[in-house]
């Protein structure tokens, strides 16, 4: 499940965004301005960024080049009302990966980010899609989940988690860290869905492969 930084500081972009994307199966995180869209993508696990040139802050070209040049190499499209072609031509020059301009068609934008998504994807050998973790297989082309050998159904919110653990196994992850990378939005501090979705993968892959560390989080042993 790909995660997606939304760099944007207009309220109603950012749902229409939120909700066009995780109804096509992203994960989303949302940035209103560049100090914080700054720690974000140098601190988080994000597959491609959605930035916004008039933030608030800081102009969002300011960020782009300072992003570059601190190494996040992940693909970057710019989104904004700046039509102008030395705009555009600016923004290629500091590192973009593409440039839609407002106001945009989403399904336009959409094909985009699959098209970045895509390249930006290395070259697999033939196993590179598997994840195995003790008695635990995941495929990540099939979405299969397999435990000795016997596959077991997994809702995409189940695998989700499962990968996310996977890919982190051995690592203490909070609960605010696991709502944000398989849920990507803010639940009510109070709620015990991470709970109850840890819950039903220790039923389907096995009581002892997500451990509770008390005070911190969860963690998949290895």
């Amino acid at each position: 499940m790909s995660r997606i930084l939304i760099v944007e500081d207009e309220p109603r972009i950012v749902s229409f965004l939120a909700k066009g994307l995780q109804a096509n199966g992203f994960t989303t995180t949302h940035a209103p301005d560049a100090a914080q869209a700054r720690n974000l993508a140098l601190d988080g696990d994000f597959d491609l960024i959605i930035l916004d040139l008039g933030l608030p802050d800081q102009d969002g070209m300011m960020l782009l080049n300072e992003l570059r040049g601190q190494g996040f190499g992940q693909p970057i499209i710019i989104l904004t009302a700046r039509d102008d072609i030395h705009d555009k031509l600016d923004g290629f020059a500091a590192g973009a990966d593409d440039y839609v301009t407002k106001p945009f068609r989403f399904e336009e934008l959409l094909a985009r980010i699959k098209a970045r998504l895509r390249n930006a994807q290395p070259q697999t050998t033939p196993n590179d899609h598997l994840l195995t973790i003790g008695a635990i297989e995941l495929d990540q082309l099939t979405h299969r989940v397999q435990v000795s050998g016997q596959i077991v159904e997994l809702s995409a919110r189940e695998f989700a988690l499962t990968e996310t653990f996977m890919r982190h196994a051995g690592q203490v992850l909070s609960r605010e860290q696991l709502l944000d990378r398989v849920w990507g939005y803010d639940y009510d501090p109070g709620s015990n869905i991470v709970d109850v979705y840890v819950g039903y993968l220790r039923k389907k892959l096995g009581d002892r492969c997500i451990e509770t560390v008390r005070g911190m989080g969860y963690r998949m042993l290895t």
